[in-house]
């Protein structure tokens, strides 16, 4: 595979393609111009090679204008898809800084990334089935910061398609508790073998619950046969500098409840639980990667169903910590649960909590299904934009106008009013209420509505859909806490 770039001049091999421009001669720029390379971003195009060089076939894959890290690991993601079933690839990409080695890496590793285990036969394409080798080309192989950046390129990957096989898998096998027992699993391999890290897990059932009070998980997961669950990770090594809470919403399956989705709104709502499977794998790379910082990681999981005993509008809630909440509207139960958290990880004295949900369609409407919403106290949005950015990943701070704690606050018989039908605002409204469950803590709210799934074709390293959306992102705001304070 080889990198190219588009230009004013017509494309232009990158430099890490240098040798296979050299061995084609005169003849490569009328090769490309025949066959209508552009290096524009997403381009794949295959070349036979008749033995111009010491591979049977060429993929040249467009890296557009700039070869910087997204751009470099949205090219890689492309050539992953685009390779024939080959017994080894190599792959020639700008990689002459550790973070575009990381790139490179990522992206081959998500770009080749499907999802089979309900196929009875799987599909044997050049996707699925993977070249047996893969060499990652890099004038900078030998340094050891390189070494490090391939490596925990690979622990991100794997967590990212961990965070997209539990999106994929259908609701009915991955209900709360088939949920929680995939946590179980995952937990298990994270965390065997010699020199594994520890990591510390507490799988929470109905019995549980119930007696601890989290009246807001009930109340959404009572109306199903398949009662709620909630995991908690502690990741707590010696030498930790800070402590970073994590909270993710965990509904496996949301037909809205009483106030029922129409029926093509539920389609994918298998993904509700993107939130609770992105801290979860978050937590695990982040005790791989050994990371300096201590991490409290709460997982609710419900499944928003229909029956005698579901919850109802005009219901009060009693929620973990003793607050009331006036239930207005089933179909926005996510807070329900993420309100319960909240305090759970409040009480762990934590310095930063993040939560991460699939919650509103309001922000989905907003930003589209590639841009997330963060929302919060300033430091921490700004923060967690900047580590979204080193990630490739795309987020935009949303506001919480002050008029949205009057609207949360409205309720006559309750603290709270859960959600007041108003058209506009709904998610900063949401966000609002979410932050009265934070103790004041420094604290964002990361709405990925829509960035859970991606319901078209695939780009880039994103297939088609589960996404892992979010995971990079928190892996990468962990590694600014983790990194030593600059000097005063």
């Amino acid at each position: 595979m080889v990198g190219v770039l588009a230009s004013d001049k017509g494309p232009v091999v990158c430099d890490a393609g240098g040798d296979v421009a050299e061995a084609w001669g005169r003849k490569w720029r009328p090769l490309l111009s025949s066959l209508g390379v552009s290096g524009k971003a997403g381009e794949s195009v295959l070349i036979p090679t008749n033995g111009t060089i010491n591979a049977q076939m060429l993929v040249l894959v467009g890296l557009g204008q700039e070869s910087d890290e997204t751009s470099v690991r949205r090219a890689a993601g492309v050539a992953a898809r685009s390779v024939p079933n080959a017994a080894s690839v190599a792959i020639a990409l700008p990689t002459d800084t550790p973070a575009l080695v990381d790139a490179v890496t990522q992206g081959h590793l998500l770009g080749g990334y499907t999802y089979t285990s309900h196929k009875s036969t799987p599909p044997k394409d050049a996707a699925s089935s993977g070249p047996g080798d893969v060499v990652v080309l890099s004038p900078i192989a030998r340094r050891a910061e390189a070494v490090t950046a391939f490596e925990e390129a690979q622990v991100l990957a794997d967590a990212v398609r961990l965070t997209r096989d539990w999106v994929n898998e259908p609701p009915g096998h991955l209900t709360p508790e088939g949920f929680a027992a995939a946590v179980s699993r995952a937990h298990r391999a994270a965390t065997k073998g010699r020199g594994a890290p520890k990591v510390v897990l507490e799988i929470w059932d109905h019995t549980t619950l119930t007696e601890r009070g989290l009246g807001g998980t009930l109340a959404v997961g009572n109306g199903s046969a398949a009662t709620p669950r909630l995991a908690k990770l502690t990741y707590s090594p010696k030498d930790a500098t800070t402590h970073l809470a994590l909270v993710g919403k965990g509904v496996t399956f949301d037909s809205g409840g009483l106030t029922i989705k129409p029926s093509s709104s539920m389609v994918g709502m298998k993904g509700d639980m993107g939130g609770a499977a992105c801290v979860v794998a978050a937590t695990l790379a982040i005790a791989r990667l050994g990371l300096p910082i201590k991490v409290t990681t709460f997982a609710p999981m419900a499944e928003n169903m229909i029956s005698g005993s579901s919850f109802r509008p005009g219901d009060v809630v009693t929620m973990y910590g003793g607050t009331t909440v006036e239930i207005a509207n089933t179909d926005a139960e996510g807070r329900m649960l993420l309100g319960d958290a909240l305090v759970l990880a409040t009480e762990e004295t934590p310095d930063v909590i993040v939560d991460v949900a699939t919650l509103t369609g309001h922000l989905q409407l907003a930003l589209g299904d590639k841009v997330g919403a963060v929302l919060g106290t300033q430091e921490i949005v700004d923060a967690v934009l900047a580590a979204g950015a080193r990630a490739g990943e795309q987020h935009w701070q949303m506001p919480i106008p002050e008029e949205m704690s009057e609207r949360i606050k409205a309720s006559p018989v309750a603290d709270l009013l859960q959600h007041d039908w108003v058209r506009w605002g709904g998610g900063l409204m949401a966000a609002a209420f979410l932050r009265e469950f934070t103790a004041g803590l420094p604290w964002a709210h990361l709405d990925i509505a829509g960035k859970e799934i991606n319901t078209g074709g695939p780009y880039g390293h994103v297939p088609s859909g589960g996404t892992g959306f979010g995971v990079t992102t928190i892996v990468e705001y962990a590694k600014s806490l983790a990194a030593p304070s600059p000097p005063a």
